[in-house]
């Protein structure tokens, strides 16, 4: 377990991201440990979401905050399901050669993002949840904060994509050259500096390190290639909130009985807007 943290926290850092550790193609995690740790931290929010549950008038449901800790965790894992084809076309529609195991990894990476971000706003919600009577406003909270998770855990997919396009191209265009170079007799250039003949070593510029979310600024995506992915980030997001909405409640309304999933109906951006009407009503 400490090893799979130990990986979460390279990829918080940007250490797994960095573009001379994606030199194979890949962000280097486990899938199955980070996993773990991604359900693990699904739990952790979903026990605070559940505390509204636990304090409500009537007295505490526990079973609602133990269905909480099951779904938070289940419903990215099943919105990973049922996105992860059209995003391993969208890469390969723009030329990208990350293959399939490369393409699950980036995703699984994702979403520890996500989740990480997701479970350190835990406690804020559940003071929140122990703290108010209000459904309405605890419903629109959980909206805000799994919008703030998700955006940050996309825009690592963002930019870990562009990092891994541009890694290749670099190990493309490092693999031509020493080809070329092969061929050719050596240059005075090539030669280490003599300091007993008053040479300098040549000056090595260092870059400075780059977070999980900076942008490469040197190297630009094409208009083409922004375009699909942001396309499947819109595609991944309304998957998402509709996943949401069909394995309702997590919170648990006060005004009705426990259930572990509720009938069918509507959808859920209809859903947040006449919540937003009930807040005020």
């Amino acid at each position: 377990m400490r090893t799979w943290l130990r990986e979460l926290d390279r990829i918080l850092r940007g250490d797994a991201t960095r573009l001379a550790a994606l030199e194979r193609g890949s962000v280097e995690v486990s899938i199955g440990g980070l996993c773990v740790v991604i359900a693990l931290l699904g739990m952790i929010y979903g026990a605070c979401m559940g505390t509204f549950a636990l304090a409500r008038d009537g007295g505490p449901v526990y079973i609602q905050t133990f269905a909480s800790m099951l779904k938070v965790p289940a419903l990215f894992f099943l919105t990973l399901l049922v996105t992860f084809p059209s995003l391993y076309v969208f890469n390969a529609l723009v030329g990208s050669r990350l293959g399939l195991a490369a393409v699950l990894r980036l995703l699984i990476a994702s979403l520890g993002v996500n989740l990480a971000v997701l479970a350190s706003l835990g406690p804020i919600v559940a003071f929140f949840s122990a703290s108010t009577t209000s459904y309405a406003f605890m419903v629109l909270l959980n909206v805000l904060v799994f919008s703030i998770a998700g955006v940050l855990g996309l825009s690592f997919l963002l930019q870990t994509l562009h990092r891994l396009t541009v890694a290749q191209q670099e190990a493309d265009t490092a693999a031509r050259i020493a080809q070329a170079r092969a061929m050719l007799p050596p240059a005075p250039a090539d030669r280490p500096a003599d300091p007993a003949a008053g040479e300098e070593p040549a000056s090595v510029e260092i870059a400075p390190e780059q977070g999980a979310l900076d942008r490469l600024e040197e190297y630009a995506l094409t208009a083409q290639v922004k375009t699909v992915f942001r396309c499947w980030v819109i595609v991944f997001g309304l998957v998402g909130a509709q996943m949401g909405w069909v394995m309702r409640p997590f919170i648990g309304s006060p005004s009705q009985p426990f259930t572990w999933f509720r009938t069918r109906e509507s959808n859920f951006l209809e859903a947040i807007f006449q919540t937003f009407l009930n807040l005020f009503s």
